[in-house]
C-alpha cells in the first residue's frame, strides 16, 4: 500500500502545524480516523483514493483552527502555551480598549454636532464622516462584547468592522485624502488585523477575563488620557499633544514601569501580564516606527518620535526578564466549568 503511505504522509504534513506535546499524543489517532473516513471498501478505489488523493481544505482549515487554540491555550494547556495565550488575550484587550476609546471620541464628535455639547469643533459633514462614527461605535461594542465573553459576537463584527476601515483606507488612498490615524495603512495592518486575528485565543477552553476592571479601565483611560487631550486641542495647544502612536509609547511605558515597581515590592503576581506588556510594546513600537515616515521633512518631530521608542524600549527591558520567566513559572490551571 505505497499510495496509501502517500495520502499517510500528506496528513502527517498537515498535522505538523500542531504543537509537539499534542503530536505525540494523538497524532497516530488523527491519521488513522482521517486514513478510515477515505475508505469504501472496495480495494481497487481503495487503493486509488489512498494513491491519488489529499486532506480536504475542511479538514485542513480544522487542523489549523485546533493549532491556533493549542498554541494560545487556555485551561489544562502546557504552561508555556498557557502563558502565551494569555498574553495575546491580555494584548488584544488592551487594543481592543484602545479602539474603544477611540469609539468614544467619534460618540462625542455625534454628540456636538446635534448640539448636546458646546466645547468640541464641529466635525465635517458627509458620509465618510458619518462611516467613521459606525466605525467608532462598532470598536465599542467589540470591546464589551469581549469583556463579556461574547466571543462570536465580537469575531464577527470586528471582521466587519475591519472591513469598513479598509474601504475608507481605499477610499483615502484614490481621493488623494490626507490619511486620518485610523485610515492609514500602517494603522490599518498593525493595529487593526493582527488583534482580530488573534481573537482565535478566545476559545472554549481560555479561562475567562475579569470583567469590572476592563470596563473600570476603559472609563478611566478616557477620564484620564482622552479627557485632557481633548481638552488641549478645545484650548488652541494641539501642538503640546503627542500623536496618536507617541500617547500609546508613553502609556505603555508608564504601565511597564508601574508593574515594574510591583514586581519589585512583591505585592503583586507577575505572570503573564510581564509578557502582555512585552507583546503589547512591540506591537506599539513598530507602529511608532513605521508612522515617523511621515515626519520625514521635520527633523523635530522625528526626534521626538525616537525619543519615545527609546523610552519604550527602556521601559520594556526593565520586565523582559520577568516576561521570559513566566512561560515556566505561571501555574496553568485545570480546565474548568463554562457558565452557561
Amino acid at each position: 500500500m505505497n499510495g496509501g503511505l502517500d495520502l499517510e504522509q500528506r496528513y502527517r504534513r498537515v498535522l505538523r502545524v500542531l504543537p509537539g506535546y499534542y503530536r505525540a499524543k494523538w497524532e497516530e489517532d488523527m491519521v488513522a480516523a482521517f486514513l478510515d473516513s477515505w475508505l469504501t471498501g472496495d480495494p481497487d478505489e481503495d487503493s486509488v483514493t489512498m494513491e491519488y488523493d489529499r486532506p480536504t481544505r475542511a479538514e485542513t482549515a480544522s487542523v489549523i483552527g485546533l493549532a491556533a487554540r493549542l498554541y494560545l491555550g487556555g485551561a489544562g494547556a502546557p504552561r508555556r502555551y498557557f502563558a502565551w495565550g494569555q498574553a495575546v488575550r491580555g494584548t488584544v484587550l488592551a487594543v481592543m480598549l484602545g479602539h474603544a476609546l477611540w469609539g468614544l471620541g467619534q460618540l462625542l464628535l455625534f454628540a456636538r454636532s446635534r448640539h448636546l455639547i458646546g466645547w468640541i469643533p464641529l466635525p465635517p459633514g458627509g458620509f465618510w464622516p458619518t462611516l467613521s462614527y459606525v466605525v467608532g461605535y462598532s470598536w465599542i461594542v467589540v470591546f464589551v462584547a469581549l469583556v463579556l465573553r461574547d466571543y462570536r459576537v465580537a469575531r464577527i463584527l470586528a471582521a466587519l468592522t475591519v472591513g469598513t476601515d479598509l474601504v475608507t483606507v481605499l477610499h483615502a488612498q484614490l481621493a488623494g485624502l490626507l490619511p486620518v490615524p485610523f485610515a492609514s495603512w500602517s494603522y490599518l495592518i498593525l493595529i487593526d488585523v493582527p488583534p482580530v486575528l488573534a481573537m482565535a485565543a478566545f476559545h472554549r477552553d481560555a479561562p475567562p477575563r475579569p470583567r469590572r476592571p476592563w470596563l473600570l479601565a476603559l472609563a478611566a483611560c478616557y477620564l484620564l488620557v482622552s479627557v485632557p487631550v481633548l481638552a488641549a486641542e478645545a484650548s488652541g495647544h494641539q501642538a503640546w499633544v503627542p500623536d496618536i502612536p507617541g500617547r500609546c509609547c508613553i502609556l505603555v511605558s508608564v504601565l511597564c514601569l508601574i508593574h515594574f515597581v510591583r514586581i519589585r515590592s512583591h505585592r503583586a503576581a507577575t505572570g503573564a501580564w510581564s509578557l502582555t506588556l512585552v507583546l503589547l510594546a512591540a506591537l506599539v513600537g513598530v507602529y511608532r516606527l513605521t508612522s515617523l515616515t511621515l515626519y520625514q521633512q521635520d527633523p523635530h518631530l522625528m526626534k521626538v518620535g525616537l525619543a519615545e521608542l527609546l523610552i519604550l524600549a527602556a521601559a520594556t527591558a526593565l520586565i523582559a526578564p520577568d516576561a521570559a520567566r513566566s512561560q515556566t513559572a505561571l501555574p496553568s490551571p485545570p480546565p474548568y466549568a463554562r457558565a452557561r
